[in-house]
């Protein structure tokens, strides 16, 4: 805290400061500068801690006013609107129990404990009382109060009581807000009155368990979103709209690339056709590998002392599937000891086992090992959903072993592997720089160690990054890549994690110029992140319209009529020997319907061959996104384009308009 006496400092933007009085309200000092800025104060920031205008200021700091100019603002103004949709669930229905309303990603939610789930109608009715507060202008008035205040004001609130029961710390501020006709137990922060919210959309209600805990009960969570600016919020539920014509969970069977069954819950059947989506994304992986990493394979089952010593036996265990040791339990072992063993949920620790039992000079180092093993989380059954969150997946994982020295020469070329590798399919990345968790190994020397060599890596490389506090892995500090999808959706996917813990767990060591022993540092690495979660965006990224060299079916060659379908299996066969995917439809129906199914397919390009075409050797072909558009070419020609379409891995077809 900045203080003169018992004045508390406030440094604005400009260098200017502000002394004021413990308890000073942030719109008081706002007012104080001027009362335009007032006027468009959406909340205030001290030392980069978001708080409202009515929340008392109790420490001194870098002062700034956030506008909805500050991305900040958008998160201040969904909180507030989770809390008039309560307020309006209330007024309409006031048996609800409310839970938790917080701001999320693209927009908020609201849980609450009714008798029977909302339906659309239930939702309708809620927006539109919605806009009755918001018109009312109620402001948000916030309270400090003792615990047993805040359990008389929600003494008819189960959730709200057991919220309160987390108060366990007797300095912990307790506040309130009230707007209008409705009290929440909240931190803030909020914008200063309903009427802010303007532009919003109440989007679905679904079903979601208390604290996200199955053995508790289930509620009903209402989703909504809400923008400054009407424009934005068309977007948005344009974007929306458009994202549901890209599930790839919908287009994954219309393709017919997966499939699930329940007798396998969480893990994908790939088709013929999704496997070779699936090789042609390997084996690009590998090509670019190939010359600076080295492949390995390692087992999938490993005794619980390898967990033990890798840290993740006390970190990670519930989400490991645990395997029933039968000597074990034979000799005596109780049912808890007997599930000695677990198929790894990750690949770091066998690495490391491997790269610990040889020696290592100094000049080896840096050494890159990569594997595509298949790993398997204990995911929720709830939390299943399609290719992005599954129990059985593989991932494109790395670690890389090398000196201290090395740091910012190696995380400079994994920056531009990573980058390189989206950039491949049209995908753009934010990097986010990720500090210590609260829950973490290893001391404080360590961590310091590596956020500093981390981050001073990342700033060498001059790449913009933003801060995320406490976000990092429990062994070491990260850098995340948020990569940004063709309708404007984030997905994280790679990362670049620092290690100084595993080394010492293990006792990893190579040998230095000096003919003595030193301990490596790790860097964990994730391009992908894992094949199905990253072919699950592909097929929402391109809309299931893949470019050519990773369509499952590159090529539909359709005989006019039977009288050329010996030709056309020929041209197939040509096709096939060149390595191009290369279908032969002779079905009996019409050309059209051929044609028409070959686009539902999305197959890049159709090869129509009639008596002319067969006479002089050639195809009728139509390009995906064209329209009815013909170019008659060679057979030669038409596999030459191909091949070099495939080669240069260009993202759409050569004269082709919108998929």
């Amino acid at each position: 805290m900045s203080a003169v006496g018992e004045m508390l400092v406030l440094t604005l933007p400009d260098g200017k400061t502000r002394e004021v009085a413990p308890g000073t309200l942030g719109r008081e000092v706002v007012a104080s500068i001027g009362p335009g800025l007032l006027k468009a104060a959406i909340a205030i920031a001290i030392d980069g801690e978001v708080q409202d205008l009515m929340t008392p200021i109790r420490r001194g700091g870098a002062f700034v006013v956030i506008t909805e100019k500050d991305p900040r603002a958008l998160a201040v103004l969904r909180h507030s609107g989770a809390h008039i949709l309560a307020t309006a669930v209330r007024r309409l229905r006031p048996e609800a129990k409310i839970g938790f309303g917080p701001a999320i990603d693209d927009g908020f939610y609201y849980d609450f404990e009714v008798s029977k789930p909302f339906t659309p109608e239930d939702l309708a009715a809620f927006e539109a009382e919605m806009h009755k507060v918001i018109a009312e202008k109620y402001a948000f008035v916030r309270a400090e109060v003792s615990q047993e205040e805040a359990r008389k004001v929600f003494a008819d609130d189960p959730l709200k009581l057991e919220r309160l029961d987390d108060f366990t710390d007797p300095s912990e501020i307790i506040s309130t807000y009230t707007d209008g006709p409705f009290t929440d137990l909240c931190r803030g922060p909020h914008v200063p009155d309903t009427s802010y919210l303007k532009h919003f959309k109440l989007l679905s209600a679904a079903g979601a368990y208390w604290r996200g805990d199955e053995r508790r009960q289930m509620l009903q969570r209402i989703y909504a979103t809400a923008f400054f600016k009407k424009d934005e919020l068309e977007t948005h539920l344009h974007n929306l709209e458009e994202a549901k014509k890209r599930d790839h969970r919908a287009l994954g069977r219309q393709l017919d690339l997966f499939q699930f069954f329940p007798q396998a819950p969480g893990a994908a059947f790939w088709t013929p056709r999704g496997t070779a989506v699936w090789n042609a994304l390997e084996q690009f992986v590998r090509e670019r590998q190939r010359e600076d990493f080295l492949e390995i394979k390692t087992p999938l089952l490993y005794t619980k002392k390898l967990w033990e010593q890798s840290g993740h036996w006390g970190k990670y265990r519930e989400n490991m599937f645990l395997v029933h040791d039968k000597e074990a339990a034979e000799a005596g072992a109780s049912a808890e000891d007997a599930l000695s063993m677990s198929l790894k949920p990750m690949n770091c620790p066998s690495h490391h086992l491997y790269f610990a039992a040889s020696k290592h000079s100094y000049r080896d180092l840096p050494m890159r090992y990569v594997t595509f093993d298949v790993l398997h989380r204990n995911e929720l059954s709830g939390a299943l959903s399609g290719l992005t969150r599954v129990r059985q997946f593989s991932q494109d994982d790395c670690h890389v072993y090398l000196r201290e020295d090395q740091i910012a020469s190696e995380v400079q070329f994994l920056l531009d592997f990573i980058l390189g590798h989206y950039e491949t399919f049209g995908l753009t990345a934010t990097l986010k720089f990720a500090t210590r968790p609260e829950q973490r190994i290893g001391s404080d020397e360590l961590w310091d160690r590596a956020e500093s060599a981390l981050k001073a890596a990342l700033e060498a490389s001059g790449r913009p990054y933003q801060l995320k506090e406490g976000d990092g892995a429990f062994y070491g500090p990260k850098i995340d890549f948020d990569v940004t999808d063709s309708i404007g959706r984030a997905w994280q996917l790679g990362t670049i994690q620092l290690d100084y813990n595993a080394p010492e767990r293990f006792d990893l060591a190579y040998t230095g110029e000096d003919n003595a022993a030193h301990r490596p540092v790790v860097i964990h690495r994730a391009v992908c992140g894992s094949f199905e979660r990253f072919l699950a965006i592909l097929i929402e990224h391109f809309a299931g319209a893949f470019p050519l060299w990773l369509a499952p079916e590159q090529v539909r060659v359709l005989p006019i009529s039977d009288e050329v379908a010996g030709y056309a299996e020929e041209v197939t066969a040509k096709l096939k020997a060149a390595g191009i995917r290369a279908v032969c439809d002779t079905r009996s129906d019409t050309l059209n319907y051929r044609i028409r199914d070959g686009e539902l397919m999305k197959v890049p390009y159709m090869a129509v061959c009639g008596k002319r075409e067969a006479e002089a050797g050639q195809v009728a072909i139509r390009v995906r996104g064209a329209g009815k558009k013909q170019e008659i070419v060679s057979v030669a020609d038409f596999e030459a384009r191909l091949l070099d379409e495939i080669r240069t891995r260009a993202l759409t077809p050569i004269g082709a308009g919108e998929a």
